[in-house]
């Protein structure tokens, strides 16, 4: 590997893919012959009322959105959605009552959130550690709850359903920041999902939305205006001045998508790509491990310990250092993983290419020949 070469391994903002920023730096001074960028166009200009309507488009064709589902573009990210949804959904049914999956720290999170609006019940006993999910036999589900709520994959933690939860008619509710358009979804069984789009589709400062339509209209009094479902639907989300650079970046990014064989071709390339660091972490002879349940490990998101399964620091900061010097960057763990910072942590976003991530398979071999491990 070219030690010039910076592979970016975050777990968001990620990387994106060369021909977008590409695409992007050439449009930057002069988007489409208009004589000036994105980033000084008006909301309501005709050019970028293009960008809203091919945006929203190529997410209907990619993921199959049903007609009687809106799709928003928000502000504030996944976790001013953690606000929202209880803020427009949560008053659906009398008794103000959600239930949570508490799979890690994202939905932990959501559901310490929505207390502020209602009543939150945890569907199932609380986890010591977030490294499996709780079997769904041991769920209890709340009857008459407005909704049911959970995180399809817990970036930091590195859990992921691999199926759709049964909620016996209440409405589910994912957030799918971080496996979003990684795999077909049958979106009708869902009555919300909101994704960040930071992680898979493009760059920080917007949030998917898409809703059933007969869930708009039952916002709580407090709900602020820009956070308000309703709101944002009657005005094509330009009811306040839009992310337009990110939510352009995210055309650029969903044509990817599409000519790289769709949600199909990225869920091939996905589980292409978490079998290839599974297998270097599994024949490692226990150098690497992985806290995580086998059965719930994520395809996205894959945290690890270098040295012993509890980790060892002097290894672990010696991995990282010396993969920082082969130009692999955003390696360590995130702050609340697991039991310790020094964690490693790999991200096999959408948009980092399988041929980029064949190279931490190399990583232990090149630093123990220099001398750091």
């Amino acid at each position: 590997m070219d030690k010039k070469q910076t592979i970016h391994f975050g777990a968001g903002p990620a990387k994106l893919p060369q021909s977008v920023l590409f695409q992007a730096q050439k449009e930057l001074l002069d988007y489409n012959g208009s004589g000036i960028s994105v980033l000084e166009m008006s909301h309501r200009s005709s050019d970028f009322t293009k960008i809203m309507n091919t945006t929203e488009n190529l997410l209907r064709e990619l993921l199959s959105i049903p007609d009687n589902y809106k799709v928003l573009f928000l502000q504030g990210g996944g976790t001013g959605q953690f606000s929202a949804v209880p803020l427009n959904l949560i008053g659906i049914k009398e008794d103000r009552c959600a239930d949570y999956l508490v799979t890690g720290t994202w939905s932990s999170n959501a559901a310490k959130e929505a207390e502020k609006y209602g009543k939150v019940n945890v569907v199932h006993p609380k986890l010591d550690t977030y490294t499996k999910i709780p079997d769904p036999s041991s769920w209890s589900l709340t009857p008459g709850s407005s909704y049911v709520y959970y995180c399809c994959n817990e970036t930091v933690h590195g859990v992921e359903y691999n199926f759709t939860p049964e909620t016996h008619g209440a409405v589910l509710v994912s957030d799918m920041s971080s496996n979003f358009l990684s795999r077909p979804v049958d979106v009708s069984k869902f009555g919300l999902i909101f994704a960040g789009a930071q992680k898979n589709v493009g760059c920080a400062g917007v949030a998917v939305v898409i809703v059933r339509e007969d869930l708009i209209g039952h916002a709580l009094t407090e709900c602020p205006i820009v956070l308000n479902y309703q709101v944002q639907a009657q005005n094509n989300s330009l009811y306040n001045t839009p992310a337009c650079f990110s939510i352009y970046i995210m055309s650029l990014v969903l044509e990817w998508i599409k000519n790289n064989g769709g949600v199909d071709g990225m869920e091939t390339l996905n589980k292409k790509k978490s079998s290839m660091i599974y297998d270097i972490i599994n024949s490692s002879n226990h150098f690497y491990t992985c806290p995580v349940d086998v059965a719930c490990r994520s395809r996205m998101n894959v945290p690890f310990r270098v040295g012993k399964k509890q980790g060892d620091e002097t290894l672990e900061k010696d991995f990282l250092d010396g993969a920082s010097k082969l130009g692999m960057i955003s390696l360590k763990g995130h702050r609340y993983t697991h039991t310790h910072t020094q964690s490693g942590f790999v991200a096999c976003y959408v948009t980092i290419s399988g041929d980029v991530l064949e190279n931490p398979s190399a990583v232990r071999n090149r630093i123990c020949n220099k001398g750091f491990v």
